[in-house]
């Protein structure tokens, strides 16, 4: 591309510009995902705004409402952003002009990406400095900063030292004491610099394209809510779930949340920082009003982000989404897909307590049956009383399962009530189908568990009903297999083949299979070893039965030859002489006594 392309007077060039260069996302998430709601919310109307580095441009037109200069170090990349962009600087932050502000400066890409390596070097240090030179007093600064601990780096099979990108001039790490390692290291950072750190989201699953930013303060202590517990079970077993990793990026994250590390271990941080006004600038702050508690992406037409604020009464659902941006559910009779997400569910408040799936693993693995009996009761009479007079479950309860409900005392509610079924379920089947995926995730996850390891998936799903005090039978697992499928295939968009292929793959679910998700070198390795064990369990069976097998033709060989050796014999010969007569006497006996009775039957019949 060539400046012709872009509109004139956009683009300015002080030099130090990268001609043949690009850092713009090849991944991008639809309208801009939480960074730009993020960022819409923090914008004001009206506001100056200096983007610097690359960003999706989808960031740019969710900041319409406002006037925004981009800092790039790219040639191409200016070019592609110009008809967005009231204006477009190229070169690095050397070539911002002096003494020029904005009200809010974003660096959602971290610094590193800021700097030009044509032009005179800053180091992160410097570039920070001249960005919070632009932030005018009252203003903001939303910044990006990558955890060299993260867990995308715990989980990735290559080494983060051994980077081999194009863009990996430098590779950062601990090791490097020009970068801030940790929040504490930001913070300390930004006010040596003259800002006020107010706030911090963590973000999952990756820096680049977070589909998750999460309070950092609420995270440590949010050991207890189930909202986090999902987001970021969701958020990593998405974003890694065509990757070949180390362990469980999912789990992972869940077990840091409930040790209260999960915002230490995210892969990265947006830290938003306030430039106190001076005694002789009273200016009004740029960012007011509440703060976003967690960013979701959902990845759904038509709903885009979900947001949770915190508001007098509690954590409350929204939508983040633009409103012309909202599409609503179509009715029941306008789409005969067995299950469709609401947008306008997603109003009041969201409900408090743990996630019954986390508090029924923890149950298994400490083989606590009678925790588990009154976990499953609850839960099979919580889903009994939301059906109808026929027994049958409609809405958001139907698709009810241990991993989108959450327990909070003897409370039972639904997290995310925007799932509904288009048509009631029968209550076994709902049931047997929020049963079979925990049955699945517990049996194929490798986790303990107090029950025979012999038992298959539909197996254990029985089992677990019958904890729960219903007698569930293996033709309705299989009926909740098939509404499991269906639903699964109707969220995700597949056509009637891929229907039909999911659920042949969810039938055949056995618990030595890996589970389903990211191709993990630890679970891999424990499938392999339950695959061994019952590979030995059958090898044994069969060295059993072969062994009984020969035993019992040994004695029949044995008997055969007995009996050879005495039909043979003399006595044997002269037995069956003596025997002959007799039997043959016994014949002729009963065969004259069966004459005489016919003989007697019509003298009896003339008598009567």
């Amino acid at each position: 591309m060539t400046t012709e392309t872009a509109p004139a007077g956009r683009i300015t060039l002080p030099g130090g510009e990268m001609l043949a260069w690009s850092d713009l996302p090849e991944e991008r998430l639809a309208d801009g995902g939480p960074l730009a709601a993020l960022a819409a919310r923090i914008v004001p109307a009206g506001a100056r705004v200096l983007l610097a580095g690359p960003h999706d441009p989808a960031l740019l037109d969710r900041l319409a409402h406002a006037e925004v200069t981009c800092l790039l170090r790219s040639h191409p990349d200016a070019v592609a952003l110009a008809q967005r962009a009231a204006r477009v600087v190229v070169g690095g932050p050397a070539g911002l002009p002096a003494g020029e502000t904005y009200d809010v400066v974003i660096a959602a890409a971290g610094l590193d990406s800021v700097e030009s390596v044509e032009g005179a070097r800053l180091g992160w240090d410097g570039v920070l400095a001249r960005l919070v030179a632009a932030v005018r007093p009252g203003g903001a600064l939303l910044l990006r900063l990558d955890n060299p601990l993260g867990l995308h780096r715990l989980v990735s099979t290559t080494p983060w030292y051994a980077g081999r990108d194009d863009s990996a001039w430098t590779i950062g790490g601990v090791l490097d004491r020009a970068h801030p390692a940790n929040r504490d290291q930001l913070r300390e950072r930004l006010t040596n610099a003259g800002l006020r750190p107010t706030a911090c989201w963590a973000g999952y699953p990756d820096t680049s394209t977070a589909t998750a930013l999460l309070d950092a303060d609420r995270l440590d202590r949010g050991a207890d809510s189930g909202l986090f517990d999902a987001v970021l079970h969701g958020a990593c077993a998405g974003g890694f779930a065509t990757a070949t990793v180390l362990q469980d990026p999912a789990r992972l994250a869940v077990d840091a949340l409930h040790a209260g590390r999960a915002a230490d271990l995210a892969p990265g941080w947006l830290m938003l920082a306030l430039r106190p006004a001076g005694p002789e600038n009273r200016a009004t702050p740029t960012v007011g009003g509440d703060l976003p508690v967690a960013l979701v992406q959902t990845g759904q037409p038509g709903i885009g982000v979900l947001e949770v604020l915190d508001g007098p009464a509690g954590w409350q659902w929204g939508l983040a989404t633009p409103t012309s941006a909202v599409v609503p559910a179509a009715a029941p009779f306008a789409s005969r897909e067995p299950a469709y997400r609401d947008p306008g569910a997603l109003t009041g408040p969201v409900p408090a307590g743990r996630l019954l799936r986390t508090l029924l693993l923890d149950a298994a693995l400490r083989r606590d049956l009678g925790t588990l009996r009154t976990l499953l009761h609850g839960y099979a009479g919580w889903l009994a009383d939301q059906a109808g007079p026929d027994g049958r479950i409609a809405g958001a309860a139907a698709l009810a399962s241990t991993d989108n409900v959450v327990v909070d005392g003897d409370r039972y509610a639904v997290l995310d009530p925007s799932w509904r079924a288009t048509d009631a379920l029968p209550g076994d089947v709902v049931l047997a189908r929020g049963l079979w995926r925990f049955a699945a995730g517990l049996l194929t996850g490798g986790y303990a568990h107090p029950w025979s390891s012999t038992l298959d998936v539909a197996g254990l799903t029985v089992v677990l009903g019958g904890l729960a005090g219903h007698d569930l039978d293996r033709e309705t697992v299989a009926q909740a297999v098939d509404a499991e499928a269906a639903i699964t295939a109707a969220l995700h968009g597949l056509d009637n083949n891929a229907r039909v292929s999911l659920a042949a793959e969810l039938r055949a679910v056995e618990q030595t299979d890996p589970p389903v998700g990211a191709r993990s070198y630890q679970q891999l390795r424990e499938a392999w070893l339950r695959q061994r064990e019952e590979i030995s369990r059958l090898a044994a069976l069969t060295k059993w039965t072969d062994e009984l097998l020969t035993s019992r033709e040994r004695a029949l060989r044995r008997a055969d030859a007995t009996i050879g050796l005495l039909s043979g014999s003399l006595s044997y010969r002269v037995g069956r002489l003596a025997i002959t007569p007799a039997r043959l006497a016994k014949r002729g006996a009963r065969a004259a006594k069966r004459r005489a009775r016919m003989a007697l039957a019509p003298k009896q019949e003339e008598q009567q």
